[in-house]
C-alpha cells in the first residue's frame, strides 16, 4: 500500500505539469492563430470603378480582408495629407498607412513588414499593368511604374517620396 501512496503524488505532481505545460502553450498558439489571420484593409472609392474593385480582388486573392466605402476618395486623400498630383482612383488605409492607388498586395506586404515611418504608398494615377489596371481589355498591356513612399515632411510640412518598388518591364 505505501508503493501506491508514493506513486499518486507524482501522478499528481504530472497531471498539474502537463496542465501548466498546456495552459504557457495556450498563448503562443492563440499568437500563431492571430498572425496567419487576414490583414484588415479600408478601401475608399467610387462605386462605378470596376478597375478599384479589380484592385480589392488583387488583395483579397493575396489574403487581405477588405471593406470598401462606395463614397469616393478624394475627401479621405485630403483628410490624410495626400497631395492631389499623388493621388489615384482609390485610398486604403492599412496597419495604420495609406495606401494609394494600384499598389501590388507585395508592396503592401513589405511595407507592413519593414515599418517605416511614413505616411504609406501610392502608385499615383492609374498605371496600365499595375494590380486592377491588368485585366484583359489591356491586352497585356505594361507601362512601367513606381510605387513611391510617402513621408511627412517636418520642417516644411508637406511630404517627400521616394521610390520604394520600380515596375519597367519591357
Amino acid at each position: 500500500m505505501p508503493s501506491t501512496h508514493h506513486h499518486l503524488p507524482r501522478r499528481h505532481a504530472l497531471l498539474r505539469l502537463s496542465a501548466l505545460a498546456g495552459a504557457c502553450a495556450m498563448p503562443f498558439a492563440w499568437a500563431a492563430a492571430a498572425d496567419s489571420a487576414a490583414v484588415e484593409v479600408e478601401v475608399w472609392k467610387d462605386p462605378q470603378c470596376g478597375c478599384c474593385q479589380d484592385w480589392i480582388d488583387h488583395m483579397q486573392a493575396n489574403g487581405f480582408r477588405v471593406t470598401a466605402h462606395n463614397s469616393g476618395n478624394a475627401a479621405v486623400r485630403a483628410r490624410l495629407g495626400l497631395p492631389p498630383q499623388l493621388g489615384s482612383c482609390h485610398t486604403a488605409l492599412v496597419g495604420g498607412y495609406l495606401i494609394e492607388g494600384h499598389v501590388p498586395a507585395g508592396d503592401v506586404r513589405r511595407l507592413l513588414a519593414e515599418k517605416p515611418r511614413a505616411l504609406g504608398l501610392t502608385a499615383p494615377g492609374m498605371p496600365v499593368g499595375s494590380p486592377g489596371m491588368d485585366g484583359p481589355v489591356y491586352e497585356g498591356r505594361q507601362d512601367p511604374y513606381d510605387v513611391l513612399l510617402v513621408t511627412k515632411d517636418l520642417l516644411g510640412g508637406g511630404v517627400s517620396t521616394r521610390v520604394f518598388s520600380s515596375y519597367h518591364r519591357g
